[in-house]
């Protein structure tokens, strides 16, 4: 298995990053948070779980080895495939999941796109005992080599990581624009937390 891959970031799009690493450009799958910390011809080191499948080889990269982990036990339960393995880690950090299956948090569940009441109850059912309680992630802490991205690109990130969840363009907008009227997000020139923009503008777009 390929744990993490270090190197010059060559790419970032809305889904995933390239990563130079010894002359070879990697194609790495992200969650909007991570792919908020990559900027492009900066070194930066992500956690990576590569996916086998009879006619691909694809490589899932992540912030942290907790996040890399969770992805991996996620996909022990019936019915989570990689891709919604990653829809949850882009709405939840690793410790909200581990909240939300111990407690039975059915709503936190189905804010992912792609998961109905009975997938959330399949999901506390069969990862119970295996995510462990909430707090028992690794260090936490940005990439390496990186930093967040400024205002100038926060809401294309946060934009493209609701579309890639399934949410239309016109509904992604309105959520952000909201979230700055309500004043979760400062519009001025100041860094965003993406990861946590997207997780609220996810909060207030399954309210609708």
């Amino acid at each position: 298995m390929i744990a993490h891959v270090r190197g010059t970031v060559a790419a970032v799009a809305p889904d995933g990053a390239v990563i130079e690493v010894g002359g070879v450009g990697m194609r790495v799958q992200c969650t909007p948070g991570t792919l908020a910390l990559l900027r492009p011809g900066e070194s930066a080191q992500v956690a990576t779980s590569l996916v086998v499948r009879e006619d691909s080889l694809t490589l899932y990269g992540f912030g942290s080895d907790d996040e890399r982990n969770v992805f991996e036990l996620l996909q022990t339960a019936s019915g989570v495939g990689p891709r919604l393995a990653l829809a949850m880690l882009a709405v939840h950090t690793p410790d909200a999941l581990r909240r939300a299956v111990s407690t039975e948090d059915l709503g936190a569940l189905t804010m992912v796109p792609g998961i109905g009441k009975k997938g959330a109850e399949r999901i506390v059912l069969e990862l119970r005992d295996r995510l462990g309680p909430p707090g028992e992630s690794g260090p936490a802490g940005g990439l390496p080599g990186t930093r967040p991205h400024r205002v100038a690109s926060w809401r294309d990130q946060v934009q493209s990581g609701l579309v890639n969840l399934g949410w239309p363009v016109r509904d992604a907008d309105q959520a952000i624009a909201a979230l700055e009227d309500e004043g979760v997000v400062d519009g001025a020139d100041a860094a965003v937390d993406v990861a946590m923009v997207l997780r609220a503008a996810l909060r207030k777009l399954s309210k609708q």
